[in-house]
């Protein structure tokens, strides 16, 4: 039989969960990829042995692929699949399939028309575990049910930490559009189409340059003769994404997230035995599941995790009714998606509109520019460079940027940062240049094209358009931190860096090569914040531990050394520093604060500044570097995959921030005054930082 050859539009983070899964879908094929940036495009071809394509046109062209996966942005959803449809592919949209259903009805009846299929991306829809609770429903287990409660209680990062450029963020109702198919989807093809009662949102966050987002959403609906409750919660909460159906029978939890279902029933025991059996039963239904769950994990090498399993399953029911000429499965099918975007129009209906930001008057005189001005750090800066008098080119993916209420100061422009020309085009004008840029690489050839590649080019393009001076925000993650008996210093040699994790050790490879640059037409300053904490911050640090949703985390180690915490409002303003003092130049610098908090103090200090109390468990470090150890054997003996960087117990330790660290270098050089006195660090890094979202 042959496969239906599968191209993919969109190589962001959602297209490497639809490629494995086709990969394993019978009847599939993966061919090609279609990505308007020339080294995503690439980047992800050669990842997975396709042809790379930039145009889709071009990709129509070339006959490679009968089907396609559209995963771009959502406002492209609807032009794109109708091109497709049009070309006589079959096509499976990611969630929202459209803005509305309007886009989408006419999307379902072009593919009618033209004879080929269209399939939502409601992924979870296809997990075991919700085929089973439709088979537990179907054999009356449940009995006849009345309510359903249809739940993401899940952290929306993005919310309080950026980036607040991207198409979620940009108006309220994008939230809904985003996250609500998954429970609609669920409410859909469990009851029917529903009829939306009410709406209420709650816990509103203002956005960096105004605005605010609704982080709570309660929808009440009536589908069929089920009365339904839908909850979104994007705050820092318990991780609990769920449907729960009670039935005169029975009630059924299944955790979608997890792929786990429980099904609780009535038992006939009298008064003394009915509690022990009902959580007897309760106790063993949750060991079945999780015995079920790690056995799956265990014996697919973790390619089977719930999220994976729920693609597959998409792609299963989507290519195998395409083999047998069929209609695809009623879960993924234009009937069932465009009765999902009625509910969410209707809801979309009871939701007062964002009102218009007011932005300054006046046309922005940049000399400096910022690559990387939307995230953390890079927002920070902005709006300290501002402050200082200066106005400010931001270099971004999006045109535009959380500084509408600086409008007249900051201006967002595009360039990729794979074209030297564009680079150069986009500096003209500009005496300053900061390169917060970073590339998470899994392989040292791609850091090598995707970082110390990028950086070597900005600076080409810098110095070529008469930039002054480059300031290049380096890594603390580069030295070697694992001996407490070792204060480090800008003068501390990084160590051999063959035995460290690929961002560390092309971040070092970056100063390295740019160092060589100083004086030769521009000036190099490198700056390494510490662990950057403070307003616009995340809860969920990954510098500090690994964590385990909001409530959990275990530590780097033991947790009791004082880690290099520095305030952003203070990392902002050494950076500005570096482009003021002219002493600076072909200097690097450790922007960290004065000694303040250990780990565990941090999470105490949080606990008792917001009431939190986060389980904090200490991380054995000799075990996080076995089980390093384990995965690298399996993933470069078992499943064949090269470059991949070699564990080290020594990187583990690094991580641990265990040598304590010495800022007298920025102090003196850049006359740099971080924060001093311990209350006020914890109310700027933690009371007024909005960790929590409320």
């Amino acid at each position: 039989m042959a496969k239906t050859r599968v191209g993919i539009i969109g190589a962001g983070y959602i297209a490497s969960w639809h490629a494995d899964a086709l990969r394993a879908t019978k009847g599939a094929a993966l061919t090609a990829v279609c990505d308007a940036s020339a080294s995503a495009a690439e980047g992800f071809a050669a990842a997975y042995g396709l042809q790379a394509f930039t145009d889709l046109g071009d990709m129509l062209a070339a006959d490679v692929v009968d089907a396609v996966h559209i995963l771009t942005p959502p406002n492209l959803h609807h032009a794109l699949a109708l091109q497709c449809i049009a070309a006589g592919l079959h096509v499976v949209v990611e969630k929202p399939v459209a803005m509305s259903a309007a886009e989408t009805r006419e999307m379902a009846e072009a593919a009618q028309a033209r004879g080929v299929t269209f399939a939502a991306g409601h992924n979870f829809l296809g997990i075991p575990a919700y085929q089973r609770l439709k088979t537990a429903l179907a054999r009356g287990r449940l009995g006849r049910v009345s309510t359903a409660e249809i739940t993401w209680a899940f952290p929306l990062g993005p919310l309080r930490a950026g980036p607040y450029g991207i198409w979620l963020m940009r108006e309220s109702r994008n939230l809904l559009l985003e996250l609500g198919p998954h429970l609609y989807a669920f409410m859909t093809d469990l009851f029917g189409p529903a009829e939306i009662l009410h709406l209420e949102t709650a816990k509103e966050i203002a956005l960096p340059g105004g605005g605010t987002r609704p982080q709570s959403w309660r929808v009440t609906a009536l589908a069929g003769d089920v009365d339904v409750l839908i909850t979104l919660s994007l705050v820092e909460t318990h991780d609990d994404r769920s449907v729960v159906l009670r039935g005169s029978s029975g009630m059924a939890r299944l955790d979608y997230a997890n792929d786990t279902l429980t099904i609780a029933a009535p038992n006939t025991s009298d008064l003394v035995l009915n509690p022990l059996r009902a959580e007897l039963g309760q106790g063993w239904a949750h060991l079945r599941e999780g015995v079920r769950n790690a056995a799956v994990q265990l014996t697919s090498l973790n390619q089977k995790s719930p999220y994976g399993q729920s693609f597959r399953g998409l792609c299963a029911a989507v290519y195998g009714a395409i083999a047998e000429n069929r209609p695809v499965d009623a879960r993924f099918s234009g009937e069932s998606v465009v009765q999902v975007m009625e509910g969410i129009d209707a809801t979309l209906a009871h939701l007062r509109p964002d009102p218009p930001l007011k932005k300054p008057k006046g046309t922005p005189k940049p000399d400096v520019m910022v690559i990387g001005g939307t995230g953390f750090i890079g927002r920070a800066l902005t709006r300290a460079l501002v402050a200082r008098g200066h106005d400010v080119r931001v270099l971004s993916r999006g045109r535009t940027g959380p500084f509408d209420d600086i409008a007249n100061h900051v201006e967002t422009v595009g360039a990729s940062l794979y074209d030297e020309d564009a680079l150069r085009e986009a500096m003209t004008g500009i005496k300053h240049v900061y390169n917060l840029a970073k590339s998470m690489d899994k392989t040292w050839e791609a850091a090598l094209e995707n970082d110390v590649g990028v950086s070597l080019r900005i600076a080409r393009a810098a110095r070529d358009a008469g930039v002054e001076r480059l300031v290049y925000t380096g890594t603390i993650a580069s030295y070697d931190m694992s001996d407490p008996g070792q204060t480090i210093t800008e003068d501390t040699d990084f160590g051999d860096l063959e035995e460290r994790n690929i961002y560390a050790r092309s971040k070092a490879e970056c100063e390295r090569r740019l160092m060589e640059m100083n004086g030769d037409g521009i000036e190099i300053v490198v700056a390494r914040p510490g662990i950057v904490v403070g307003e616009g911050g995340p809860l969920q640090h990954w510098g500090i531990g690994r964590w385990h949703g909001a409530g959990a985390v275990k530590i780097w180690g033991h947790g009791r050394n004082i880690l290099p915490f520095v305030l952003i409002g203070d990392c902002a303003d050494g950076l500005v520093r570096m482009i003021e003092v002219e002493e600076a130049a072909g200097q690097s610098f450790n922007l960290v604060g004065e000694p303040m908090l250990s780990a565990r103090g941090y999470f105490d200090a949080i606990h008792d500044a917001l009431g939190a109390r986060i389980r904090v468990s200490p991380g054995p470090l000799w075990a996080f570097f076995a089980a390093d150890a384990v995965k690298f054997f399996l993933k470069t003996r078992v499943l064949r995959r090269k470059g991949l960087s070699r564990p080290s117990l020594k990187d583990w330790k690094s991580r641990a921030h265990f040598s304590p660290f010495e800022n007298a270098r920025p102090k003196t050089v850049l006359g740099w005054q971080p924060e001093t006195d311990r209350a006020r660090f914890i109310d700027a890094a933690i009371t007024r930082a909005n960790l929590m979202g409320f």
